[in-house]
């Protein structure tokens, strides 16, 4: 998952940071809450807190501990996710079934990890170092999915019930136009300076021409502007899976929009609300971003486009908003190795390379993305039909 060795001085405080904020996303929910699991996509609250515990668990208090016993031998298995190389995982879709073990044993399970985990801060070891570090940017990673989890169970409650509010500064806004990115040969991928996936190595060269992106993301005004002007009823604009899958599906908006009395309301975090316009459009399909794109005239930007944008964007004189911590932006690259990618052969690094197929690259952050977890190298990805990330579009055209 990660390629360099980095030593983090403080990564035992990174460690309490993340497992704390983990343990505060589950505060508000019931235990019932905590177990239900709404979609095959989703997974129970409780089982991602078990997993990120599994993980730190199986791969370093198992290889570095003194005197190492697991706390349930059972765990295993039941918090297991992809890792073929560790031995059987519990299936997947039947997640919620899992009554037991209790919302309490999880939470006593992630409380005994940890302090184990604590306790490994006098081996002064960094390759404990280093995992300690992946292991927190993986449990990031599931706190997200813990938001976009609760989220959809939650909008599935005749109550829409509120569960958390994700602070978004959002208010009038200009129309800033598009800022022009020069083409040609550029750079792209970490410089390993700092934590990366191996997804995002290694650097290399990437060659394009001169295109325009958008300054601003897609707004819910100008989205229902595509939906008004029977944007989900003319096939022109759709990719045939997307049309397929709009019809079939009876999508006439994004994820959590609701027409009520001829007004638009949107299913929040913090409950239902009335559909901001201002904000940016979220919980959009990769096949609804690219028809919207066709609608509107322009395209949504390669990753290698985005990624040079966004590195413009950090220079004085270019301007692109909410790039970050705000929405994950769709790109038309499907995600694939690098050029001399090579996926890790350890059981740890079984997770990037394995996922290279039929899925979307999307890059940025949304604003459920923990802190210290964006970077413009980073490499997300979903398949092009799931809308319960907090997806967002933005527009790139040809020059």
């Amino acid at each position: 998952m990660v390629t360099k060795p980095v030593k983090i001085s403080n990564c035992y405080d990174f460690f309490v940071e993340v497992r704390s904020r983990t343990l505060q996303l589950l505060e508000t929910l019931t235990p019932e809450d905590a177990c239900a699991q709404s979609m095959p996509d989703a997974s129970p609250a409780k089982w991602h807190l078990a997993h990120t515990s599994w993980f730190y668990e199986t791969f370093i208090l198992e290889n570095f501990e003194l005197n190492f016993s697991p706390y349930n031998k059972a765990f295993r298995e039941l918090f297991n996710s992809y890792y073929n190389g560790i031995g059987e995982q519990y299936t997947r879709e039947k997640r919620g079934l899992l009554t037991r073990p209790s919302l309490d044993e999880i939470q006593a399970y992630a409380q005994d990890v940890t302090s184990r985990i604590l306790e490994l801060e006098s081996l002064s070891n960094i390759e404990v170092e280093r995992l300690i570090e992946l292991g927190c940017h993986h449990e990031q990673q599931h706190q997200e999915l813990i938001a976009m989890d609760v989220k959809h169970l939650l909008s599935c409650n005749p109550l829409k019930p509120a569960y958390i509010k994700f602070h978004e500064k959002v208010g009038p806004r200009d129309d800033l136009g598009w800022e022009k990115i020069k083409g040609g040969l550029h750079q792209i991928g970490s410089t390993m300076e700092a934590f990366s996936f191996d997804n995002e190595h290694p650097r290399h060269d990437t060659y394009f021409k001169t295109f325009e992106i958008n300054k601003n993301l897609v707004s819910n005004r100008e989205y229902l502007a595509f939906i008004e002007h029977k944007g989900y009823q003319i096939p022109e604009f759709w990719l045939a899976d997307g049309w397929s899958l709009i019809r079939k599906n009876n999508w006439k908006g994004p994820a959590y929009w609701e027409e009520i009395d001829d007004k638009w309301f949107e299913f929040t975090t913090d409950g239902l609300r009335p559909l901001d316009l201002q904000a940016p459009v979220c919980h959009v399909s990769y096949y609804e971003a690219d028809a919207y794109a066709n609608w509107a005239g322009a395209r949504l930007p390669t990753e290698q486009e985005w990624e040079i944008a966004a590195k413009c964007s950090a220079r004085q004189g270019c301007t692109i908003l909410d790039l970050f911590n705000s929405r994950w932006q769709w790109t038309q690259s499907s995600y694939a190795p690098y050029p001399g990618f090579r996926a890790s052969k350890s059981t740890i690094g079984e997770y990037n390379g394995k996922f290279m197929s039929n899925q979307m690259v999307l890059r940025g952050s949304s604003i459920a993305t923990p802190e210290k977890h964006s970077r413009s190298t980073y490499r997300n990805f979903f398949y092009p039909y799931q809308r319960w990330p907090f997806t967002g579009v933005r527009l790139s055209r040809d020059i």
